[in-house]
């Protein structure tokens, strides 16, 4: 009898339990009976017995659902394995089937023929990258490094002067609007801290940033290196040691560098445990992306990721806490004519992913992206990559729709979901949305005060400007 009961399924016990029910009570009347429902109104009396009967449909609807959709099975097998049964997204992609191969050596010959010049850089530091970085400063500036570039050619040396000039007009006007509405707290016997720090981050932005941007800029990254004594110390040294690096309050981007960075992003990307407390799939990093994973860091350092095109522009996420590298940043299809860009998600490990740093690391590329004058930021994912969707919503990007056979990615065909944020966006109300959601109410209506008092003092020196001209002028025709 026991091995008659093991044998039967799920569905079949439940039958015959029913039918011993059904066997007990002949009839709807020895039902009522034995519950105690004969007495009752008929109205009252078939009332609870429909409740019954459709607390118990119900009942056996789930059950028949858990059995069916295979749920008790999964369960049982991840109490076995610890791991589910359902694909995830990257395993999704994975078995996509491969493009025919005559479609493939048409991208081949199509490439050849038509573009037979079109070859990736051999460096990373690329126009796009250096627009996107900090400005170092001049040697007679506190905290300043020697200038490599301005000693390459005489015409750099021109442009790379006036760039100068204006970094130290800049540093000087902000260190003594800080001096006059500091962010914070001076720090004991470090008075001029503060003042050094808003002024770097201020003059650093560069004279093509907008002004708002320049003063948001300066007061973030103030707060983030004046915190306390130990981080003024720690900002100080790694602005003498890489004043061009983007800072925020969790990351900072830097240059990508595969002298610096290759064996850090390696480490982190590549499924080992790294900082992380288990081993993952490396799939889950590259399964997305058109090359990887990959078996050593020679492979990494010819791929996509440190070879750039003249439009594209690559960044190591660091974690200012400890200093790891988090993975890379990187910004494509560059198009200044229409002023548009792409913004890539993060290259990152699973454990960084939906992490403040993430979204840091984002904001910083679209915040100085739209100072700069872009009109248009895309974001292109992959339409089985649901933690991409993600990312765009997080970060408040409008969904445009599904771009079908987009790409071939790894032979295969790509669907992108394609994702949009205007300056106009940005402008009115997603910038400060993120900033609130990144460091807090408190500090996003300390900015927009700061912008708004600082755009009214603009706009009364303005005026008064004109009116000193036009007394002038006044006076230069009665004379």
């Amino acid at each position: 009898m026991s091995q008659t009961n093991a044998d039967q399924g799920d569905l079949e016990k439940l039958q015959q339990a029913l039918q011993q029910v059904v066997g007990k009570f002949g009839s709807i009347d020895d039902v009522l009976e034995a519950f105690g429902l004969a007495t009752l109104p008929t109205a009252q009396r078939y009332g609870v017995l429909m409740g019954c009967i459709v607390f118990a449909t119900t009942v056996t609807a789930v059950i028949a659902l858990l059995i069916f959709g295979g749920s008790f099975k999964r369960i049982a097998e991840q109490e076995q394995t610890g791991e589910a049964t359902l694909e995830s997204d990257f395993k999704a992609r994975k078995g996509r089937p491969l493009l025919l191969e005559r479609l493939l050596k048409a991208r081949k010959r199509l490439l050849a023929e038509n573009y037979p010049d079109r070859e990736q850089r051999k460096t990373l530091r690329t126009n796009l990258t250096k627009m996107l970085m900090s400005l170092p400063p001049p040697k007679d500036i506190p905290g300043v490094v020697d200038d490599v570039e301005a000693k390459q050619s005489v015409n750099k040396k021109k442009d790379r002067a006036a760039e100068m000039v204006g970094f130290k007009e800049n540093f000087a006007w902000a260190y003594r609007k800080c001096q006059d509405q500091p962010g914070g707290g001076i720090i004991p016997g470090k008075p001029e801290a503060r003042f050094e720090a808003f002024a770097r981050g201020y003059a650093s932005c560069g004279d093509n940033t907008t002004l708002g941007y320049r003063r948001s800029y300066a007061r973030a990254y103030e707060s983030v290196c004046c915190a306390n004594d130990s981080t003024e110390e720690k900002f100080s040294k790694l602005y003498n040691a890489n004043p061009e690096a983007l800072v925020g309050q969790t990351v900072r981007l830097e240059a990508l560098d595969s002298s610096k960075h290759l064996k850090a992003i390696f480490a982190s990307t590549s499924g080992d445990m790294y900082f992380y407390k288990k081993s993952y799939d490396a799939n889950e990093v590259w399964g997305f992306l058109e090359e990887g994973p990959f078996n050593t860091q020679e492979e990494l350092k010819n791929s996509f990721v440190f070879q750039q095109y003249e439009n594209e522009a690559a960044f190591a996420i660091v974690q200012n806490l400890n200093d790891r590298v988090l993975g890379v940043a990187m910004v494509s299809r560059d198009n200044p004519k229409h002023l548009s860009i792409q913004l890539d998600p993060p290259i990152i490990g699973p454990s960084t992913v939906g992490t403040k740093e993430q979204l840091e690391s984002c904001f910083l590329l679209l915040d100085r992206l739209f100072a700069n004058g872009y009109r248009r930021i895309q974001l292109s994912i992959d339409s089985k990559d649901g933690k991409g969707s993600e990312l765009a919503d997080r970060l408040g990007f409008t969904f445009e729709g599904v771009l079908l056979k987009d790409m071939v990615v790894k032979e295969s065909n790509r669907d992108s979901k394609v994702y949009g944020m205007l300056n106009s966006d940005w402008d009115k109300g997603a910038r400060i949305a993120l900033y609130r959601k990144l460091y807090g109410g408190a500090m996003a209506r300390a900015d927009l005060a700061f912008n708004k008092k600082e755009e009214e003092l603009t706009d009364q020196q303005r005026v008064l400007s004109k009116k000193e001209k036009l007394q002038a002028s006044a006076k230069d025709k009665k004379a």
